[in-house]
């Protein structure tokens, strides 16, 4: 996992991570567990959004972890991806 820093402003940072399509769920997880996350973004290599979706605490336990499921195999088809991370400060 390759992780960049990008643009910040008052309230938000914004980070990129490469990774292998089977490493994303494990990398998103690791993620969620660290907190303070608003929105979450999937690239494939050529640029292309595959997944995104805001973070808020209801959504991280009833709808996020099933849909992650499903994500991950198809993240895993496509190979090397971009995870794009917005957070609170």
């Amino acid at each position: 996992m390759k992780k960049t820093k990008k643009k910040s402003t008052q309230k938000t940072k914004k980070e990129e991570y490469k990774v292998s399509g089977k490493d994303v769920v494990n990398t998103i997880k690791k993620l969620v567990k660290e907190g303070n996350i608003r929105h979450i973004l999937v690239k494939n290599s050529s640029g292309k959004v595959l997944f995104q979706f805001p973070l808020t605490a209801g959504v991280i336990g009833v709808f996020f972890l099933p849909v992650l499921a499903g994500f991950g195999a198809i993240a895993a088809l496509v190979g090397d991806c971009t995870i794009s991370v917005e957070r609170n400060k």
